[in-house]
């Protein structure tokens, strides 16, 4: 797969050379990992069975209720049909909640395409780089709780760990590693597919990849997207809790606002717990569609290792926008942002914003990890969309479809 942008956060130059004879796989904006699997697969064709349909309502209380689909599609209806018949996606999910709590799911396409089966709605599926919130959220309640400083160096929590060529613990700050400009070297573009299918890697297998390599910049020089500074995130988290990074997650987020389809993949766990479409990965970018839904997700760890949905990432994003997870200084710090290319793209503390074509912005992360892409985000007003593709998209039309999508589902 060529190195390009995976949320529309501009890569280091560095982070898109080649990997030498190992294929590099692009971790420019998220975590984009795979297993390939044997057998060649046709992405489905738009038909009835498959076009984009509204299949449940949800009150604002919280009850579900079918919902008759309406009399002619709606804007959302009509993206996912599109990312699934011009832009090849297998299937197509999403979930909408407008300002008074109401939630509509979508799907389109096909959950298998070896056996032609539904989308599951409101499926579960990898988020991929969305759990660098998660991650940023744990932290941000250490640093409220007074054992994390955002401007305390990594060498306090991990003493003589960080150490390479232009790399030194003493002079990253944590902030600097939720905020992306730390400078350190993105373990993800020397990672292949075939060598990561069945393995389970330490967090620290991670880091020794990336320490390889030379800093791509001074500390605080230049914004550049590394997973590398959400593995040291994570392992600061446990050095000052003493318990491990999925413990915390689930203690502190998951369980805290009743995420019931969210979880973090034990180690080994290679499934999807509950419903979901299969996903695909195409290998090289120009390739045939391959299944791998089942991978271990250990080489994403505090960078994309977790499971969630559509709704549940709109729950996420809605109670930590309305502070129900941060004490509102950790809330402030982690929504102020510094630009990100030309786009309007801002990133905080493990959280970005985006402009609308409508006006405002919305918030959120985004992910990728080989078989899914996740995209959406909330507005201040109380609006949620989160959509899910099957597969990877592989040119930046695609990409820009699936944002599309978003911006659509907020505005319309």
């Amino acid at each position: 797969m060529r190195a390009q942008t995976r949320q529309g956060l501009p890569s280091p130059t560095r982070q898109q050379q080649g990997g030498g004879r190992r294929r590099a796989v692009s971790a420019a904006a998220a975590l984009v990992i795979g297993v390939m699997t044997t057998g060649v697969l046709a992405p489905p064709s738009a038909s009835a069975s498959g076009s984009a349909s509204a299949s449940i309502s949800i009150s604002a209380s919280g009850s579900a209720d079918p919902a008759a689909a309406p009399a002619r599609p709606d804007a959302v209806e009509r993206a996912l049909d599109s990312l699934v018949r011009d832009d090849g996606m297998p299937a197509a999910l999403a979930s909408v909640r407008d300002r008074d709590g109401r939630t509509r799911t979508y799907t389109a396409g096909v959950g298998d395409l070896a056996t032609g089966s539904k989308v599951p709605r409101d499926g579960q599926v990898r988020i991929g780089s969305n759990t660098k919130a998660f991650t940023a959220v744990v932290v941000l309640q250490l640093v409220g709780e007074g054992k994390i400083g955002l401007d305390t160096m990594v060498d306090t929590y991990l003493p003589g760990l960080v150490r390479g060529e232009g790399i030194d613990g003493r002079h990253i700050t944590v902030r600097r590693l939720l905020q992306h400009t730390s400078g350190l070297p993105d373990y993800g573009v020397h990672i292949d597919d075939d060598e990561i299918r069945n393995r389970y890697v330490e967090p620290r297998e991670l880091l020794d990849i990336a320490l390889r390599y030379k800093a791509d910049a001074a500390p605080g020089e230049t914004w550049g997207y590394s997973n590398t500074n959400y593995v040291l995130a994570g392992l600061i988290v446990q050095k000052v809790t003493g318990r491990p990074l999925a413990e915390e997650i689930d203690r502190r987020v998951i369980k805290r606002i009743g995420l019931r389809h969210t979880y973090f993949p034990a180690p080994g766990e290679m499934t999807i717990r509950e419903p979901h479409p299969q996903g695909y990965h195409r290998n090289p970018a120009d390739g045939p569609l391959r299944d791998f839904t089942e991978m271990d997700p250990s080489w994403g760890w505090a960078a994309g290792q977790m499971v969630s949905t559509n709704s549940d990432l709109n729950r996420f994003f809605t109670a930590l926008l309305a502070g129900r997870l941060l004490p509102a200084a950790q809330l402030a710090e982690m929504r102020t942002t510094v630009p990100v290319g030309t786009a309007g793209l801002g990133y905080g503390l493990g959280l970005t914003s985006r402009p609308l074509s409508c006006g405002g912005v919305y918030w959120g992360h985004g992910g990728d990890i080989a078989g899914y892409e996740t995209r959406g985000g909330v507005t201040d007003d109380g609006r949620a969309v989160n959509v899910a593709v099957t597969s990877i998209p592989t040119d930046d039309s695609a990409t820009q479809h699936v944002k599309d999508a978003v911006d659509r589902a907020l505005c319309g």
